[in-house]
């Protein structure tokens, strides 16, 4: 198949698949006029590579488990399992982040809020 058609049997759009090319994720072969062809094993490539995109996993990252997509073994698995658990470790530490950020932010909001309880028309309350 074409790459029209993986784009219309995968969702992804025809310049997601070529970026997954240079990535090094996705491995097409070329017609003798070099039109890239594809096979249904593509199909379900694509969609992992998604998967793996959607869980917030960088096209760096998911070449590395190219191997085990190709030709599974337990040492590939093992490998596969590691960059996965390093990406989690990644992302655990990013919501962290977030998460104290907000708290800060919230803080600040609700200095602003008391500040604006106590001001009215522009002018200091003063009881």
């Amino acid at each position: 198949m074409r790459i029209g058609e993986l784009s219309a049997r995968t969702g992804a759009s025809r310049r997601s698949l070529r970026y997954y090319e240079q990535q090094g994720l996705l491995v097409s072969a070329r017609s003798p006029s070099g039109q890239r062809c594809y096979d249904d094993d593509h199909v379900q490539r694509v969609a992992l590579i998604q998967a793996f995109l959607a869980a917030g996993m960088s096209s760096r990252t998911i070449a590395l488990m190219v191997p085990c997509m190709t030709e599974p073994n337990m040492n590939r698995a093992r490998q596969a399992l590691t960059a996965m658990n390093q990406e989690r470790n990644r992302l655990s530490s990013t919501i962290d982040s977030l998460v104290a950020a907000r708290a800060a932010l919230d803080h600040l909001i609700d200095v602003n809020r008391n500040f604006l309880a106590n001001v009215v028309d522009d002018q200091p309350r003063t009881d």
